[in-house]
């Protein structure tokens, strides 16, 4: 058999194509009983509605292939009719306590505060309220031995300003020389740039005083032996500068300053302030409160000016058997800055506070990596109080409206404002300035 040639050996006819068969009886004359149709009885509108719709796409199946670009469109479109500068407004209420809010307390108190007429037994009763059954104890023992051989001396530097030096310098030195079995040397004030107080150690504190009532304690001297400091060629700048983290452990001290203290025999830590934990051994705490209750005594000058001035705020609360309140606010312009707290102030407040901040403390509160949360520091309690919240602490207490009040004011920030509810309270205020001459406060200014 040959092979069928597919194309015709004249090369002029093309064969004709063959018949379409017929179509399927079914489609010619009906469907059968039974089978799915748009039009059968019991059927809803919707039914037929989503029937004719399927049965376009399903013969139309191109259409599949625009459905994304109709879609597309179609959200442009959309999106084209909304406005995306309406967003949802989220309102994040402040955490309890995270602001300040002692104005509207005192509004609501003031009713109440304004009717009370307690009489002048209400102060005299809070003072019967001593501590464990009406006797007061000394904290410290002073005891009786000598001390071992100084393992060296310490010098240290004092920055901030006079509270600040007695509670966190003075008192912190003696804990730490005690500790370490140190000479301690009286400590240098620095000169404060926002104070620009000159006064040395000598000129606030009886020096020999403090020296002598340390001496079973902690030994304390006024100036290195020579043999020392030809070393350093007589200058204590030159002396190794230890530099201590804040609030560092005093088992820090034991194992990092201890061994270059046996070393070198004298070491500087500058600044101090601040640099000893509170977390401390009973022992450690005892040096502190020596310091701070026995040995640190005012020179002379200071404690016959404090003397004068007691006198004469016995005599304006005779009425009340010769008791008062003394309070130093503390509102000061420089530690409302460095707190970094928020009050009532506003955008002004917020400028004072950047630019008194700058001018103290250049850099330091601008640093990349400082993150400044005034709720956080409210709520964790270390915002300083203003006068009007000592004015409810103080009425809290039980002091009523004919309690006298001596103020050690300062340099209140923003004194016109933050006094007015204080002298609300308490009309008999006074201040130190009612107390004592110019001439007598002359010298402290």
């Amino acid at each position: 058999m040959h092979a069928k040639n597919r194309i015709s050996s004249s090369g002029h006819s093309t064969p004709s194509p063959p018949a379409s068969p017929l179509r399927s009886p079914r489609y010619r004359h009906g469907r059968k009983p039974g089978r799915f149709s748009p039009f059968q009885p019991g059927r809803t509108v919707a039914h037929h509605v989503a029937w004719l719709l399927l049965s376009v796409l399903l013969r139309r199946q191109g259409i599949f292939l625009f459905a994304p670009l109709i879609y597309i469109s179609g959200m442009l479109i959309y999106m084209g009719t909304v406005s995306f500068d309406v967003v949802p407004l989220v309102k994040h209420r402040p955490a309890p306590g995270s602001v300040y809010r002692s104005p509207q307390v005192y509004e609501k108190l003031k009713i109440e505060m304004n009717e009370d007429y307690s009489s002048a037994d209400a102060i005299l009763t809070i003072w019967k309220n001593s501590y464990k059954g009406g006797e007061w104890r000394p904290c410290v023992s002073k005891p009786s031995e000598g001390l071992p051989e100084s393992n060296g001396y310490i010098y240290v530097e004092a920055n901030g300003g006079l509270n600040q030096q007695r509670t966190s310098v003075i008192c912190n030195a003696v804990a730490v020389a005690g500790y370490l079995n140190a000479t301690l040397l009286i400590p240098n004030f620095h000169f404060h740039s926002i104070w620009r107080d000159p006064s040395k150690f000598k000129d606030i504190y009886d020096e020999d005083y403090f020296i002598s009532a340390l001496e079973n304690n902690v030994q304390v001297v006024d100036k290195i032996p020579e043999y020392i400091m030809e070393r350093f060629d007589h200058n204590l700048t030159n002396v190794y500068n230890f530099k201590i983290k804040a609030w560092s452990s005093i088992q820090y001290y034991r194992d990092e300053v201890l061994p270059k203290l046996l070393e070198e025999k004298i070491i500087r830590i500058s600044p101090f302030a601040n640099r000893l934990s509170f977390d401390a051994p009973p022992a450690v705490q005892r040096l502190r409160c020596l310091a701070n209750y026995e040995a640190l005594r005012f020179s002379s000058t200071i404690l016959s000016l404090g003397e004068t001035l007691v006198a004469r705020m016995k005599k304006l609360s005779a009425n009340t058997g010769g008791k008062y309140v003394s309070v130093h606010l503390r509102f000061e312009e420089d530690m409302v800055a460095f707190s970094c707290c928020v009050f009532d102030g506003g955008e002004q407040e917020k400028e004072d506070m950047k630019n008194a901040r700058e001018r103290g403390w250049k850099g330091k509160f601008t640093k990349p990596d400082r993150v400044i949360r005034p709720g956080a520091i409210r709520i964790n309690g270390k915002c300083p109080l203003t006068p009007l919240e000592v004015g409810l602490m103080l009425r809290g207490m039980g002091f009523g409206n004919n309690t006298y009040i001596f103020l050690a004011s300062g340099k209140i920030y923003n004194a016109e404002k933050t006094m007015a509810p204080l002298l609300d309270m308490f009309p008999n205020l006074q201040t130190k300035q009612m107390l004592a001459s110019e001439e007598e406060l002359a010298p402290y200014k």
